[in-house]
């Protein structure tokens, strides 16, 4: 069986045998190559030593990345490539490196050292397909199955579990028995992994075709109440309201679900409703009512995202769209709409759209999103005509004010934010001259 693979891959490869050792591309690229999949990357293994691949490659920029764990990255064309020696290695007890690697000599060595079955499939052109745990097989039958003892292999890397449920969400396939049971029996032990590593993991899971897959995968071996104790209280909790056809957790689910794959919005979906539980009170007609759970489950992610260690653009746009979800129900004017457009931010305002769109459908089977439609026209609208919505779109700035006779301080704030509401109620009145005489007007005994 031949391999289609890049020119640069093909370079390096070559390079290597042409110099008297053998390589493969290993792991993922071929996985997603047999799946008839576009690889992101690729990775190749070798028996040639770090020192040998620095020679082989001396007229290349290098990168040691991890030499001492075998590993030297070849840029070729702007494309980066991992070489590593052929090894095996300890656990991950830092959660980070092995505590030991050890080279080997054959490429069997080096695949069963690695996770899954699916991932310890090799090639080169010279020796075809090396498959020594049934990867294919496993790929046709759309199964995890770890390489060898799964008890073993989760022992070395406890990330391995979550990197399962990652497998079986992104390419719908099914957990294989026992390493799904092995799974579930040291799921605990994920706490022990650096939330950089967990999330990395989380995020590919979130923005797969079916996030919830993986929740509930997550869910039934015990890793939910680890990596998102946050949404425990939503399991099974009843929002006694006619409006709502689920559960919380499962109405969370729905929404990851049928939000687009962006990962803001993905988790702004996943935590938009945490805040229910802490919030509901019964009216005397025994319906249930959520007042501020916008505003709780905004507090709720961010310091969930925080313990993450997410990047903190990120959990500040989460934030906002947790926070702003509601207020679709407000119905606004077209004032209403340009602050909220300036609370959000431009760059956020179409990802609050798609989010409340996706908390709608998954209300209940009646719920319509016109409403919602209808803010986005408007907002494309006041968009496409420049109306003003943040103070430094006004026609005039603090310098002009301090031109007719207004002091330096907050005086000069106070005058934009009053010009900037009425020419947010009339667009037309932008111009400098107009606006002048508007704040000599409102402010001349203040000045």
């Amino acid at each position: 069986m031949e391999i289609n693979i890049p020119n640069y891959i093909i370079f390096i490869l070559d390079k290597l045998e042409s110099s008297g050792f053998e390589s493969y591309i290993v792991g993922g690229s071929v996985r997603d190559i047999l799946l008839g999949k576009e690889p992101n990357d690729f990775d190749i293994a070798t028996n040639a030593k770090p020192e040998d691949i620095e020679n082989i490659f001396q007229d290349n920029k290098i990168i040691d990345i991890g030499k001492e764990f075998g590993t030297i990255k070849i840029i070729l064309d702007k494309e980066e490539v991992e070489v590593t020696t052929f090894r095996t290695e300890g656990n991950y007890s830092d959660g980070r490196r092995p505590e030991w690697i050890k080279f080997v000599s054959t490429i069997e060595d080096d695949l069963s050292r690695r996770d899954f079955t699916i991932n310890a499939i090799a090639y080169n052109k010279k020796t075809g397909i090396v498959d020594p745990f049934n990867g294919i097989e496993d790929l046709e039958k759309k199964i995890i199955r770890s390489v060898g003892n799964p008890k073993a292999r989760f022992k070395e890397d406890y990330l391995r579990i979550l990197r399962a449920v990652r497998f079986s969400t992104v390419l719908d396939f099914e957990i294989e028995k026992e390493t799904l049971k092995a799974a579930e029996e040291y799921g605990s032990n994920i706490s022990s992994v650096s939330a950089e590593r967990i999330n990395h993991e989380l995020f590919k899971i979130l923005l797969s075709h079916k996030p919830s897959k993986g929740i509930e995968i997550m869910r039934e071996i015990g890793l939910l109440d680890i990596i998102i104790p946050e949404i425990m209280p939503s399991i099974g909790f009843n929002q006694q309201n006619p409006h709502h056809n689920k559960d919380v957790y499962n109405h969370i689910l729905c929404a990851i679900d049928n939000s687009p794959p962006i990962l803001k919005v993905r988790l702004a979906a996943l935590f938009h409703d945490m805040g229910k539980p802490h919030t509901m009170s019964i009216d005397e007609k025994g319906i249930g009512h959520f007042y501020g759970h916008d505003k709780v489950g905004a507090k709720i992610a961010k310091h969930a995202l925080e313990r993450m260690k997410a990047p903190h653009k990120l959990i500040e746009e989460v934030t906002i769209l947790v926070s702003e979800h509601m207020t679709h129900h407000a119905r606004f004017k077209d004032k209403g709409l340009k602050k909220l457009i300036r609370r959000v931010g431009v760059e956020n305002i179409y990802d609050l759209f798609e989010l409340q769109k996706a908390d709608r459908k998954c209300s209940n089977e009646d719920a319509s999103i016109e409403h919602i439609l209808d803010m986005e026209k408007r907002v494309d609208s006041i968009l496409d005509k420049r109306e003003a919505f943040d103070t430094n779109q006004l026609d005039i700035n603090g310098n002009d004010l301090l031109k007719i006779g207004f002091k330096e301080g907050k005086i000069i704030g106070e005058v934009l934010e009053y010009l900037l509401e009425k020419v947010m109620e009339n667009p037309s009145i932008n111009k400098k001259e107009k606006l002048l005489k508007l704040a000599q007007k409102k402010y001349s005994k203040k000045s």
